[in-house]
């Protein structure tokens, strides 16, 4: 029994006592303390906060210290808002023994590897990470990871963030999309999370929704050929065309960012995940009532919206427009639609056609009794009937013979009614041969008598050459019978003979 008490001494005591150079038994203390080397991590308990500094109990020979640049990987930041007293951390040690002989800790710097640990398991099996925003940054926020992670402001939603402060201080579940120990650089996706959150809600609104439904949304975004409206987790398109019954240039004119609208589902492809809406649809046809109220020959009251090279379009009720063609503008040839009507004028028109079917309305304006508009876009009054033509003075330049004034306008109707063909097309008056007058009479050249005294007809009677011989003969033949040659049908006298 002795000597097993003994032996259990001796063992109880080995790690306490230790056995100096002259044989004198002394306490190890040493061999009570915990064995700790540089950059490993250790586990301690805070026993004082300071300004500057922490003390951590980790059960050594002294506290360790933590300065308050190891405290956090936040900038500038206050001990008592990172730790309390009795709190229990882990820290990295940075040096055993500095120049004074303390124990250097760091708390961030055992977050961080502990941390980096966790990331590269998240990044290599594809699960987010839960990190808080501690700073808004150019281009993105920064998280807390313990190690601090980047969050592109492009990556921060499905659709892009106007004010990156509404996230300070949040909390956000991402994915790792980049990571290099090298240079401890993380890069975040929260938009990678909440796509995937949304797939699962956009094939449930898929199984839901069905042709012909209406269904309630926000407009998300706007764009040039429509809007995006967002049915609780997806997205569908409203065509510019699918905005309103009326003739839309954009669709801001109708709708804006954030508006709560009613749509009708037009159409869905489910397997490009895409869905078709309408707004008009949602929305009185306002044909209907043309239908109801009007018929061929009534006489309307429109504004005219625009003014193209075949005609004229006029809005006579919101949402409905009938075309006033070129032909139907005025009585007289128009070449220019702009010459009789603009855009904004108020005008009378008469519905000539009503094509249900095709949803056109046609109308016209020189079949209405005394004109057709009534009032210019400037507000200022027009002649009916009369187009203005805005002829500048270069047109009847200083000189010209003016025209014989008209006493009305109706006149100057009927004038431009008669000259079916433009005036462009006539050819000028100054090419033109006169008609009346006759060119002059050539005066006839005097008679001249040839050496036998007979006289020879007109240059422009003058005899052939082989009437001429014909005469002469004759002459020598019969000189007392008259030939064609002579003069009044009297035949030439005899020449005297001699004595």
């Amino acid at each position: 029994m002795a000597n097993e008490t003994v032996d259990r001494e001796q063992l109880d005591d080995a790690g306490v006592w230790t056995t100096t150079e002259d044989g004198e038994r002394v306490p190890d203390y040493d061999a009570t303390f915990p064995t700790i080397n540089e950059g490993e991590v250790v586990h301690g308990t805070v026993v004082r906060v300071d300004k500057d500094e922490v003390l951590v109990d980790i059960g050594y020979k002294s506290e360790g210290v933590i300065p308050v640049a190891e405290l956090s990987i936040r900038r500038s930041v206050n001990p008592a808002d990172e730790v309390n007293l009795g709190d229990e951390i882990d820290a990295l040690v940075l040096t055993k023994e500095d120049a004074e002989g303390r124990l250097i800790l760091s708390k961030k710097r055992a977050r961080f590897e502990m941390a980096w640990k966790a990331i590269e398991q998240a990044a290599e099996s594809g699960e987010p990470v839960n990190g808080r925003v501690i700073e808004v940054v150019k281009g993105g926020l920064i998280l807390d990871l313990g190690v601090r992670g980047f969050l592109p402001a492009s990556l921060v939603d499905i659709r892009r963030v106007q004010d990156l402060d509404e996230f300070l201080g949040q909390e956000l579940r991402c994915k790792v999309i980049e990571l290099n120990r090298s240079r401890n650089n993380v890069v975040l996706s929260r938009r990678a999370v909440l796509e995937d959150e949304r797939k699962e809600q956009r094939q449930q609104i898929l199984d839901r929704l069905n042709p012909g439904d209406v269904v309630d949304g926000q407009i998300s975004n706007i764009v040039d050929f429509g809007a995006f409206v967002d049915l609780d987790g997806m997205d569908g398109l409203i065509h510019i065309s699918e905005l309103s019954w009326s003739h839309v240039n954009h669709p801001s004119e109708v709708l804006d960012i954030g508006q709560d609208v009613k749509v009708k589902v037009l159409d869905i492809d489910r397997d490009r995940q895409r869905i078709s809406l309408g707004l008009k649809q949602t929305q009185s046809d306002p044909w209907q009532q043309v239908l109801e109220t009007y018929n061929e020959g009534d006489t309307v009251e429109g504004k005219v919206t625009k003014v193209v090279t075949f005609g004229a379009f006029v809005e006579i009720l919101p949402g409905v427009e009938g075309l006033v063609h070129i032909s139907e503008l005025a009585q007289h040839h128009v070449e220019n639609p702009r010459e009789v009507v603009s855009q904004g004028d108020l005008v009378q028109a008469k519905i000539i056609e009503v094509d249900a079917e095709r949803r056109r309305l046609s109308l016209s304006l020189k079949r209405v009794e005394g004109g057709g508009v009534t009032q210019r876009a400037d507000d200022s009054e027009a002649i009916e009937g009369t187009p203005n033509l805005d002829l500048s003075e270069e047109v009847f330049p200083e000189g010209a013979p003016e025209a014989p004034a008209l006493e009305d306008a109706a006149a100057v109707e009927e004038a431009s009614a008669v000259e079916e063909a433009p005036a462009v097309e006539e050819a000028p008056a100054v090419e033109e041969a006169p008609a009346v007058e006759e060119a002059p009479a050539v005066e006839e050249a005097p008679a001249v008598e040839d050496s036998s005294g007979v006289e020879e007809p007109p240059a422009d009677e003058e005899p052939a050459p082989e009437e001429i011989d014909a005469d002469i003969e004759a002459d020598e033949v019969a000189p007392d019978e008259p030939g064609p040659g002579d003069s009044e049908g009297e035949a030439p006298a005899a020449p005297d003979e001699p004595d």
